[in-house]
């Protein structure tokens, strides 16, 4: 093989990327291609740092659950607990809540009033039915991710990062990529198979390979850390508004609070908005009777999806080579093991294991919208 020629080339070196690249590299020789000065800048970076099996839908679920025995069993969870809560006009939608992921395998179980005011110190009387679940952790990130580059790298993984790629070009039967990192550095390689696995890049990247964008749309979700009197409990659960207008959780002595935005946005370094920050206090002051002493840090990252909210795996249904690895919302984390082994093996052609066996890729196919 001539240099600068691989089996694979991944765009994007995040969360998808890394794990997926740790994946093939076994079988194969990868190249995975970083536009920033360091993989995971981007949206792996910023991610509220939890595996929680109802988030992202009874559709996520599959990839949730079979992503939960490796990331136990490598040490990347630790016990949290979640909580989505209600007032007393919201009791049809938390039954129904219990009853959707209680029916598809997800231990939930619906609390009252003197649960919840045991689970949350300081939550204000107006909450008073919630649905509990309690499997759900934190994971630890940045160990994961430099779990999956560590191991892409051990396999002969090469990591190019500062290469903003900038010209694709199918040459017979392979790709051909150019990146940029500055004036003086350049770069260029040739590979049989591309992995699109650029998140809120994803459209702009199949573009400049000559396929149809599929809508991939980056939602804008900050986050701030804030210092409360009284402190939050180490045990609070991560807790989550039925209408999906708030969640927080304790973190090294303060809160992390989101008003759980989804504002669309396009593909860039995004920063907060004082608005956000703003709303989300507001919000925490309506649920808790907890004091907000500082804001000691805030930030926000782009979450990508596919317009029906799920994962695109699989071939591009026009232009041959070209695998979609993206579209992974907020929930490309904690379903990143079971994700990344059902994309090698549909890269790949191998065949499925005890980790993907119950998943139809059917369900995460890009022709799904031809």
């Amino acid at each position: 093989m001539m240099p600068g020629s691989f089996d694979i080339a991944i765009i994007g070196a995040g969360m998808a990327g890394a794990s997926l690249a740790a994946e093939c590299a076994a079988f194969a020789r990868v190249l995975l291609v970083e536009g920033e000065d360091t993989p995971g800048y981007h949206t792996t970076g910023r991610s509220a740092a939890f595996w929680e099996e109802t988030y992202g839908g009874p559709g996520v679920v599959p990839l949730t659950v079979a992503s939960g025995g490796f990331l136990r069993e490598g040490g990347f969870l630790a016990p949290r607990g979640a909580l989505t809560i209600g007032c007393a006009q919201d009791r049809p939608r938390i039954e129904s809540f219990v009853e959707t992921f209680s029916c598809i395998g997800v231990e939930v179980r619906l609390i009252e009033r003197p649960a919840l005011e045991g689970m949350v110190p300081g939550l204000r009387g107006d909450w008073t039915v919630g649905a509990h679940a309690p499997g759900c952790a934190d994971i630890d990130v940045a160990a994961l991710h430099a779990h999956y580059l560590a191991q892409s790298r051990q396999a002969g993984t090469v990591v190019r990062v500062r290469a903003r790629v900038e010209r694709i070009e199918r040459d017979g039967a392979e790709w051909r990529l150019w990146w940029q990192g500055g004036p003086q550095d350049r770069g260029e390689a040739r590979a049989a198979l591309l992995v699109n696995a650029a998140g809120a890049w994803a459209d702009s990247v199949a573009v400049m390979a000559g396929a149809m964008p599929l809508g991939v749309q980056p939602l804008r979700r900050t986050v701030a850390q804030v210092r409360i009197d009284p402190s939050p409990p180490d045990d609070l659960p991560l807790t989550f508004g039925i209408d999906q207008d708030f969640y927080f959780k304790p973190q090294a002595g303060r809160l992390w609070l989101s008003p759980h935005d989804e504002t669309p946005d396009i593909a860039r370094d995004v920063a907060p908005e004082e608005l956000a920050v703003a709303l989300a206090i507001d919000r925490l002051a309506r649920v808790t009777d907890w004091t907000v002493a500082a804001v000691e840090r805030r930030w926000a990252g782009l979450r990508s999806f596919a317009p029906d909210r799920l994962p695109v795996y699989g071939f591009d249904a026009e232009q041959p080579g070209l695998f979609w690895f993206a579209g992974q919302g907020g929930f490309g984390i904690q379903t990143a093991p079971a994700g990344a082994r059902l994309g090698a093996q549909l890269l790949l052609g191998l065949p499925a294991d005890a980790m993907t066996e119950s998943l139809d890729p059917g369900h995460y196919a890009p022709s799904r919208f031809s």
